[in-house]
């Protein structure tokens, strides 16, 4: 049995779900999200909450049961209040800057690297610090994986971009050697 599959999904004051062919929609104070269920799960919509249930028992179908659950109650508090993910420039001469849609790195090579952000998500940068807002859980974390990518943080100096908990595992650098002459 799914332990998490099982717990209903609340919903809020202005929180607005339903099914359309195989489509469960929610609408909330901040937009819309659509996703496609799968045909080995049931959703009932209620008045104030959502249940999910497996229509079998075997592991996969307990497995999709959980992940459509996971989902769907993303799906909700995103539309309510949303996500964000920190990321931190660390370097000297390392900045970043966003101009529309898009976010300007100069993060140690010789040009400017553009990132084009994505369809529902934002961006802002204060100091060193690069804030990515959005309703989708998945596409806010895929954003900030993006960015990160440009110029992951090594562990000698720390130079680099990195989400704001993430540790670096710092290693000693060489040392020269003592030699008598």
């Amino acid at each position: 049995m799914s332990r998490l599959g099982k717990l209903p999904i609340e919903l809020l004051d202005g929180v607005q779900a339903k099914i359309e062919g195989d489509f469960i929609i929610v609408k909330g104070p901040k937009g819309e999200l659509s996703q496609q269920l799968n045909p080995l799960v049931k959703v009932d919509i209620g008045e104030k909450e959502i249940t999910v249930s497996s229509l079998g028992k075997n592991r996969k179908e307990i497995a999709f049961w959980g992940l459509y659950r996971s989902l769907i109650n993303n799906m909700v508090q995103g539309v309510t209040s949303g996500y964000e993910k920190k990321l931190e420039v660390n370097g000297v001469g390392y900045r970043a800057a966003v101009s529309g849609r898009e976010v300007i790195l100069n993060v140690g090579f010789s040009h400017p690297v553009e990132y084009q952000l994505p369809e529902g998500i934002q961006a802002s940068v204060e100091g060193n610090i690069i804030t990515i807002t959005g309703i989708d859980k998945q596409a806010v974390g895929e954003v900030a994986a993006q960015l990160r990518k440009v110029r992951k943080p090594e562990p000698y100096k720390g130079k680099g971009i990195k989400y704001i908990d993430e540790i670096i595992r710092r290693k000693a650098g060489k040392t020269a050697s003592k030699t008598e002459a």
